[in-house]
């Protein structure tokens, strides 16, 4: 199956995507957040960016501690949820990532969990990144918290069951094109569904290449959620802190 373009789109907007990772590690999710926002020592007055908020979790928590917050989403129904917890200092509101953001806007700009590299073009990709740039008052910061292609790819299961609320979700995974492909078959109420996930393996100096077409320089690289440093073999995660000119 070829995936559509926008396979982001209609997955992350379907309420089966809330089924199958509904038993993720929230906990370990918002220490991390917690951790990261010692790490850079979030402020008062400093405005933030949860950019691919999907409902807004982490949003909210940086917001009851004080931060004024914007979440952005693709996702109209993720928005739509977050919305609820609107503020005076917290709003979400639909947003392709891609396009542009308000100018020296934010002092930071959260890109967490594996919220990049979605797009089949790496065009596309640095469009992102500048737009990002762009949004960015001077020496504000990005935080792109992605997966470890390397280890991705080398330790990957070629198949997967599993079942959530009675929904049996067939997995497979695989390297094709640099793209790790995550294909999700299943059946519910004698329909059948497919769905894909496409994420770029892009590796520490791509990155490197499109920050340096921003105007971003990288000022920290952590392999982990308790922010050790990275270790291509070894890390889990891919922690990038890179900061505007």
């Amino acid at each position: 199956m070829e995936a559509p373009i926008d396979w982001f789109s209609s997955w992350f907007d379907s309420p089966y995507y809330h089924i199958l990772y509904k038993n993720r590690d929230f906990r370990e999710a918002q220490m991390f957040v917690e951790k990261l926002a010692q790490f850079l020592d979030f402020q008062p007055q400093h405005k933030i960016l949860d950019l691919a908020c999907g409902k807004g979790r982490h949003a909210i928590n940086l917001n009851q501690k004080g931060l004024e917050v914007v979440g952005a989403d693709l996702s109209p129904e993720s928005i739509t949820y977050a919305q609820q917890f609107t503020n005076s200092r917290l709003r979400f509101y639909v947003h392709d990532m891609r396009q542009s953001l308000p100018e020296n806007d934010f002092d930071f700009v959260l890109n967490l969990f594996t919220s990049f590299g979605y797009f089949e073009s790496a065009d596309d990709n640095l469009q992102v990144i500048q737009s990002i740039t762009q949004g960015l008052k001077p020496q504000g910061r990005l935080v792109i918290d992605f997966l470890n292609p390397h280890k991705v790819v080398q330790t990957m299961l070629p198949f997967e069951s599993k079942t959530v609320e009675g929904i049996n979700f067939l997995i497979t995974k695989q390297l094709e094109n640099d793209f790790i492909v995550k294909t999700i078959e299943f059946t519910d109420q004698g329909k059948k569904f497919e769905f894909q996930e496409r994420v770029k393996a892009i590796m520490p100096d791509e990155f490197l290449t499109y920050f340096a077409q921003s105007g971003l320089t990288l000022r920290h690289l952590f392999g982990n959620y308790q922010l050790e440093n990275f270790d291509l073999i070894n890390s889990d995660r891919m922690i990038l802190i890179a900061e505007r000119g």
